[in-house]
């Protein structure tokens, strides 16, 4: 009997655990999801400093500054950024100063150079046009965080922001989860190498570099296999190597029932055998399982049905191994541009490309034909189209459901 696509879901959920932790460069964390909580070593800011290019100042001797009324105050000193505030400002003083660089002790604001008038470079007074408030364009110490605080929570994704705020608070490494290692195996006599020309009956090996290319994606690490032929041992042998060498295994063809599909008996041999048929087009034939521990997902052999049940199961999987709490890509409605049918029985999942028909609305159309080998309508689309069981005709101007491709799990 053949599964939900929800139960199945939850199957192969269900055999993944996050994967332990290892300490990497900061470059290397950049899109991996911390493993512990992260301190920082210093205060940040380490001191007051100035926002803006200007002049420190004392607020209170800027009452009433205006265009028509300027302020005159002496200039005593000009404090660039990386040295040492060695002046303090007395009242009718100001410090002429550059962004970044400490406040000096008296000033308690900064005002910016684009309301002053000041002879360069040496002018001893400056005219200064405009009042400030107290703390204006200083950025204080600790503002940011005080030094032992908190900056990053363990299960945060490292993104650019990240790795700065790291490298500021004296983090130089880091732990992470481990990005998990996927065996990804073709099975078929009807294989060639991509360096080959195919001869009769036979067919390129598109789906390693799918599977391998859909792998790095989700930010896993592909171990490609050499082509394995329709020989129950040869798989036998396949599969044991992938499962001592990889944290989960990824296989094409030989899930059906035909009579050189041998991927199910094998399995079985081997480990556990979990399910093999869920309720979806493409892609019914699917299994799920485990070798040794390791977790197994045989997906079709028909391109464009492997490519869909690895977004729909696999990937997931592979962002819960790496420790991400969240694992779908974002959904919309959208209204169909024209006329959909299918078969009642299973749930649909169509390439698809999602456009916006006015301000408010999306609008969705078939990207292509759609049968489960030509990979042209997934390239060419941007979402899946989904269409639920129970119903088999979907008139154009139907609000349905689509997996958004084109946005990551995070833009939700």
């Amino acid at each position: 009997m053949s599964l939900s696509v929800e139960e199945a879901r939850r199957q192969v959920l269900g055999l993944c655990r996050r994967l332990d932790a290892e300490r990497v460069p900061l470059l290397q964390a950049l899109g991996r999801v911390l493993a512990v909580d992260v301190h920082s070593d210093i205060d940040i800011a380490p001191f007051d400093n100035a926002a803006m290019d200007g002049f420190a100042v004392r607020a209170a001797d800027l009452a009433g500054a205006g265009n028509e009324t300027p302020v005159s105050l002496e200039v005593i000193a000009t404090i660039a950024a990386g040295s040492a505030a060695t002046v303090s400002v007395g009242s009718g003083q100001a410090a002429r100063i550059m962004t970044g660089a400490p406040v000096p002790a008296g000033a308690d604001a900064v005002v910016m150079v684009e309301h002053t008038s000041h002879e360069e470079p040496e002018g001893r007074w400056v005219q200064v046009r405009r009042a400030v408030a107290d703390g204006e364009h200083i950025r204080r110490r600790g503002e940011e965080v005080a030094v032992g605080g908190r900056v990053l929570s363990a299960g945060e994704a490292v993104g650019p922001a990240a790795v700065g705020l790291l490298a500021a608070t004296g983090h130089a490494g880091i732990q992470v989860y481990r990005r998990p290692r996927v065996a990804v195996l073709s099975t078929g006599d009807e294989l060639v190498e991509v360096t080959e020309r195919p001869g009769p009956g036979r067919i390129r090996n598109s789906n390693s570099y799918t599977l391998a290319a859909q792998v790095l994606a989700a930010g896993g690490v592909p171990i490609r296999f050499p082509i394995v032929p329709d020989e129950p041992e040869a798989i036998r042998a396949a599969f044991r190597r992938a499962a001592a060498e990889a944290d989960f295994i990824v296989a094409s063809g030989g899930v059906s029932v035909g009579d050189f599909d041998y991927v199910k008996p094998v399995l079985e041999s081997l480990g556990e055998m979990i399910f093999c048929e869920v309720a979806m087009r493409p892609g019914k034939s699917q299994t799920l399982g485990a070798i040794d521990g390791v977790p197994f997902f045989g997906l079709s052999g028909s391109p464009t049905a492997a490519l869909v049940g690895f977004e729909i199961f696999v990937r997931p999987a592979l962002r819960l191994l790496q420790g991400r709490s969240a694992l779908d890509r974002p959904r919309a409605v959208a209204r169909l541009a024209h006329e959909v049918t299918k078969k009642a029985d299973r749930r649909y999942f169509l390439r698809a490309r999602l456009t916006r028909a006015d301000e408010d609305r999306l609008s969705v159309a078939l990207a292509g034909s759609q049968p489960a080998a030509p990979l042209t309508a997934a390239h060419q689309g941007n979402c899946l189209l989904v269409l639920p069981e129970g119903t088999s005709r979907f008139p154009a101007g139907t609000s349905v459901e689509v997996i958004r491709l084109d946005m990551g799990e995070e833009a939700i």
